[in-house]
């Protein structure tokens, strides 16, 4: 969860759909498995902010 935990809760994540670049090669952050790059912005005090489409689309999508 990294940075996304400080506006986030696990549960309020499930079933939500978010831009994320998934073709980057497998990386060791801390004791976690990154398999993915959430994208996101960072609000007025620094917090991650999630991309996020505003109309559901398949999930796969490519991000133009």
């Amino acid at each position: 969860m990294g940075q996304v935990a400080a506006l986030y809760a696990p549960e309020d994540l499930v079933g939500r759909q978010v831009a994320a670049v998934v073709n980057f090669p497998t990386r060791q952050i801390g004791k976690a498995l990154s398999e993915a790059l959430t994208l996101g912005f960072a609000d007025e005090e620094g917090r991650v902010v999630l991309f996020a489409p505003d109309q559901p689309v398949p999930n796969g999508s490519r991000l133009f």
